[in-house]
């Protein structure tokens, strides 16, 4: 008797352990922020947006910010993140190794615990929730929005978590770990075009792969697919109906690092920068949508950032010039609308500690996020514990 009273005793604090971290989720809200449209420009460092400019065109972000200063970019196992990594510090607020999405370092495939997705906690306080990308939709920033694994290159793994989810609405490029069947079994409507993007109601959740150049500032009439701006205001409007809660919202312009990235033999050089520049010009043009809906509704904060810096981009004999095809380690900008106070202006902050600061301007507790999840073994040892030969064991008089 006194075995079974101890095994009881082991089995109640693992119980415990695995309910701490959803329980935190049932603080209110006391914010007149009620709506988050975070947008993350892949490989964005300051310079792209002198590139851009160099390059004849007028950006936004230029243009009054209620507050601008830098994000510093790293990961926990190098000075040098991966878009896992800087992705899981945007989303979770904690630093990863690099490669890994949405886990602990100390605990990399999440057999114990995980940290919290803003998206989950956003869903847990009665959002709605979205992510819209240029990547595909199993790409290393739209799953450190929607997924946990232990590696960014596990596509089906993370697209059987993003089909399992509670989000709204997940649209970016093919994926082939990610079928229309797939997406029907599981309660999503499955969407190619801009026109059935353009034809989709309030209240039906969607999953979008378009197979065109979405990252173009406007893309050809034989083109069915969107460009981002057009996904972001599409994606807006439909979070935004009939909805009380609010919404959070991730928008990705992932084209600036792709294009950063290009230092294949024979790559066209000029044609880089141009292509670079446009893809920042194409973000760019989502960021002004997305501020005009804010100043319009007056219960929406606008974040831009980025997850790190691609291509060593500074000035070299006058012009902009790319010395790297890989990541850096330099800050990248960080600009708010619709708050000046979450930092001083012009301050360099931690990547990590950018989702805390915008969970407190949603009224969040400092209890309800960053936090974490239980991990596959607390929730397995609960789905264990409710089998009624064990609770009457564990809850024995």
């Amino acid at each position: 008797m006194k075995r079974q009273k101890t095994v009881a005793l082991l089995l109640s604090l693992l119980l415990v352990f695995a309910l701490i971290a959803p329980a935190a989720a049932a603080d209110g809200k006391n914010s007149t922020i009620k709506n988050v449209i975070f947008m993350i420009g892949d490989g964005m460092g300051e310079n792209h947006l002198l590139l851009a400019k160099e390059q004849g065109y007028d950006l936004f972000m230029d243009r009054s910010p209620d507050l601008r200063g830098q994000s510093m970019t790293r990961s926990f196992s190098d000075a040098v993140t991966d878009s896992a990594a800087g992705a899981t510090a945007l989303s979770c607020g904690v630093r990863n190794i690099n490669h890994g999405l949405c886990t602990y370092w100390f605990d990399p495939v999440g057999l114990f615990v995980q940290p919290r997705i803003i998206t989950e906690e956003a869903i847990a306080h009665g959002m709605k929730t979205g992510i819209v990308t240029t990547d595909k939709t199993s790409g290393a920033t739209p799953s450190g929005f929607s997924s946990h694994c232990v590696d960014r290159s596990f596509a089906k793994q993370i697209s059987f978590e993003q089909m399992r989810s509670g989000i709204d609405l997940i649209w970016g490029a093919n994926e082939d770990e990610a079928t229309e069947k797939d997406a029907l079994r599981n309660g999503w409507q499955y969407i190619t075009t801009k026109e059935e993007m353009d034809a989709l109601t309030p209240g039906t959740r969607s999953f979008g792969q378009f197979s065109g150049n979405t990252w173009w500032e406007s893309v050809p009439k034989d083109d069915p697919s969107p460009t981002l701006q057009q996904m972001g205001e599409k994606a807006i409007a439909l979070l935004n109906a009939d909805n009380e809660n609010g919404f959070f919202l991730m928008i990705e312009g992932a084209h600036i690092d792709k294009n950063s990235h290009r230092t294949e033999e024979g790559v066209d050089f000029p044609k880089k920068i141009t292509d670079t520049a446009w893809a920042v010009k194409g973000f760019d043009n989502m960021i002004k949508a997305a501020v005009d809906f804010a100043k319009e509704d007056g219960h929406t904060l606008v974040v831009i950032t980025a997850d790190h810096e691609t291509g060593d981009l500074y000035l070299d004999n006058g012009r902009y010039t790319f010395h790297s095809g890989s990541h850096t380690g330099k800050n990248v900008p960080l600009l708010f609308y619709g708050a000046d106070d979450l930092f001083e202006p012009g301050e360099a902050v931690e990547n990590r500690s950018i989702p805390g600061r915008v969970a407190a301007k949603l009224g969040w507790s400092k209890a309800a996020f960053p936090t974490m999840n239980p991990g596959k073994v607390p929730q397995i040892l609960w789905a264990i514990v409710t089998l009624k030969p064990l609770r009457d064991l564990i809850f024995q008089k």
